[in-house]
């Protein structure tokens, strides 16, 4: 239950900006840099970010959600920090090391491209 709601609630723009507010840390510190270098504010990169966990996430991942929310004092954000550093940690495997240097995503076409056609 409690992942679908993260997934309602920050699905917005200006909840997720909110969220990410409170929730500080290092994945939020992650999540701030890669919405500057995307060029998108940090609440579009946010619910750009759930919404694709809600369409691709696999069944262990919505658990992991779940996992991460039980018992906390914050269990919105705890879980909402699980689904970003998820995110997070699945674009690094976007980026390709090929003749010596460090390709974005978007250089190698729309698929791997992620948020640059937002």
């Amino acid at each position: 239950m409690t992942a679908r709601e993260i997934i309602h609630t920050c699905s917005n723009v200006h909840v997720a900006r909110a969220a990410l507010a409170s929730m500080g840390g290092d994945v939020a510190a992650r999540v701030v840099d890669r919405a500057q270098s995307a060029n998108l504010s940090v609440g579009a990169l946010v619910a750009h970010m759930v919404k694709d966990f809600s369409r691709r996430a696999e069944d262990d991942q919505w658990d992991g959600v779940d996992e991460a929310a039980r018992g906390a004092d914050q269990p919105i954000l705890s879980g909402l920090r699980y689904i970003l550093d998820n995110e997070l940690n699945k674009d690094a495997a976007l980026y390709f090391f090929a003749e010596g240097r460090r390709l974005s995503p978007g250089a190698l076409g729309p698929v791997a491209g992620g948020l640059r056609g937002m």
